[in-house]
């Protein structure tokens, strides 16, 4: 009954169930999930049958018993002594530890490959199950990305403004809270962007990204570098213990980006609380002198409540500090050489400029307004650590209760 078979499982294949597919080749319904299914459990001590199911490129399953293979899949052999198994009430570890297998591989097997039944409830069927698992098994497959151009759209127009993929997924489960499909990780974004092949995100896009790489790198032991001494420095261990738990507003933490052979520069200024960005324009320089300047105006833009203190690195720019100290009643405190972690609010904001700003371009072609879009670009991000608020909303808030 070859013929039969060949069109009852094209029959399957298209969408019919089990008792219509029967019905149109001509042959008992029981006969039918036989060739389904197989005899997994046959009665009066004939030998078991796995149900004839033609695969394109392969020959057609044999009535003979292959020997078992060891496999880091579940093979067809696992799955009859699953459901023989749990034809008897025997629980999952005791199936995992007769398989040699994890107690959860033996759950998954049973949850994502059982049939629900026409009465309800479900049924392991082995033949069947692993018929799913071997459908599911090719690759490569369409990652979810691909599969949702609604979900494909939203990713790529926050990857144009600039969003990380951890801002962009939490984006998508408050936007979308009821729709799963609308929910991934950021590690799938990345994966989207950097796997060749995939296609799923445009790979220009990878411009957006903080780094702007088109593939990962490893990482690797920053150059450490000679301290500099800058005269009346007050080191960051005296720096009041408020300003280390971020709990006080108005401390904040500075450095400069350097341009095109080191003749440009800006200034920028973090305020570790809010992780609110001010940036500073340097126009004439950066000089001690000018950097002095630059900052005391800075400074004013702002209540003198917000202004504490400023920490620094130990750059020649900030030789001036006791006049700046003076002309604005704002200590600085400067980092331990060779540890930027002390400023580590101020170094990730200054590799989130690096996307506006890049190395080895003259930073004096922008101008004041320049900078003041970039700034609020950056303070109008929602950020994990604020719990998913802004920069700029966090400053509201402090503005509104000192007013």
């Amino acid at each position: 009954m070859a013929r039969e078979r060949a069109a009852y499982f094209l029959l399957m294949e298209q969408g019919y169930s089990t008792r219509e597919a029967a019905r149109i080749v001509g042959i008992n319904l029981r006969t039918g999930k036989r060739w389904r299914n197989g005899w997994h459990s046959p009665p009066g001590g004939r030998k078991a049958v796995p149900p004839i199911y033609p695969v394109p490129g392969q020959a057609p399953a044999t009535t003979e018993e292959l020997p078992p293979t060891p496999s880091r899949y579940l093979q067809e052999h696992d799955r009859i002594h699953i459901a023989d198994r749990l034809r008897v009430k025997a629980s999952v570890r005791q199936i995992a530890a007769e398989l040699g297998r994890s107690p959860s591989t033996i759950s998954r097997e049973i949850r994502r490959n059982r049939r629900p039944m026409p009465r309800g409830g479900f049924s392991y069927q082995p033949f069947h199950a692993h018929r799913r698992a071997e459908r599911r098994r090719p690759r490569p497959k369409a990652g979810k990305i691909g599969q949702n151009p609604e979900l494909r759209d939203f990713i790529q127009d926050h990857l144009a403004m600039r969003w990380s993929p951890e801002q962009i997924c939490h984006a998508l489960r408050a936007r979308f809270p009821d729709r799963p499909e609308m929910h991934v990780t950021h590690e799938t974004i990345y994966q989207a962007l950097y796997v060749q092949g995939r296609g799923e995100l445009r790979r220009e896009l990878t411009r957006a990204l903080r780094t702007g790489r088109a593939r990962r790198r490893p990482h690797r032991q920053a150059h450490k570098r000679a301290s500099r001494a800058i005269k009346d420095m007050v080191l960051i261990s005296e720096r009041p213990a408020e300003a280390a738990d971020r709990a006080v507003p108005g401390h904040w933490e500075g450095d400069l980006i350097i341009g095109k052979d080191g003749r440009s520069a800006i200034g920028t200024l973090v305020e570790r609380s809010t992780r609110y960005v001010m940036l500073v324009h340097l126009p004439v320089g950066h000089s001690a002198i000018a950097t002095r300047n630059a900052l005391a105006t800075t400074v004013q833009t702002l209540p003198r409540h917000l202004w504490r203190s400023l920490t620094w690195d130990q750059g020649s720019e900030m030789a001036a500090h006791r006049a700046f100290t003076v002309a604005t009643d704002i200590p600085v405190y400067f980092c331990d050489p060779a540890s930027p972690w002390q400023r580590g609010s101020n170094e990730n904001t200054n590799g989130l400029l690096r996307q506006y700003f890049r190395k080895g371009t003259d930073l004096a072609a922008h101008t004041p307004e320049d900078l003041a879009a970039v700034a609020a670009e950056l303070n109008s991000r929602p950020r994990k650590t604020l719990g998913w608020e802004t920069p700029a909303e966090r400053l509201a808030k402090l503005l509104d209760l000192a007013s």
